[in-house]
């Protein structure tokens, strides 16, 4: 298993922070990884997320929310069975009048050792988006 990750301070209460991550019908305005997204945001629904890696080539992934705390925690999983799999978490918590977003993926499969450029790549979109969502929440 391999596990990546970006912290960010957001000048921002978790609930507004919450707000922008699951308004899905704006990501094409500020989400520069996850630039089109639907679904309903309950455990056990599914999203269908075009993600846009930086470097790297579009795909469309349909993961399953597995947790959705509001102002906590929004969690999805998505794998192709024994080959390579993944667990995708936003975690909100407060800090100084603000918000800490911690936004990690957990990689697990056969895949994972050879997926080094891939996971690398996509630790440089978590930093985007976590820009991003700083840049939005604290516009508001």
């Amino acid at each position: 298993m391999r596990k990546m990750s970006a912290t960010i301070e957001i000048g921002a209460p978790p609930m507004d922070v919450w707000a922008i991550l699951i308004d899905f019908g704006r990501y094409p305005e500020w989400n520069p990884l996850f630039r089109e997204a639907t679904g309903e945001v309950a455990v056990g629904k599914r999203l269908t997320l075009k993600c846009f890696p930086a470097g790297g080539r579009p795909m469309t992934v349909r993961p399953k929310i597995v947790a959705a705390e509001p102002g906590v925690e929004l969690r999805w999983a998505a794998s192709l069975p024994g080959i390579i799999g993944g667990e995708h978490s936003f975690a909100l918590s407060p800090a100084d009048g603000g918000t800490r977003l911690v936004q990690s993926e957990s990689f697990r499969g056969l895949l994972v050792p050879f997926s080094g450029k891939t996971l690398a790549r996509a630790e440089a979109s978590f930093q985007a988006l976590n820009e991003a969502l700083r840049k939005r929440a604290e516009a508001r």
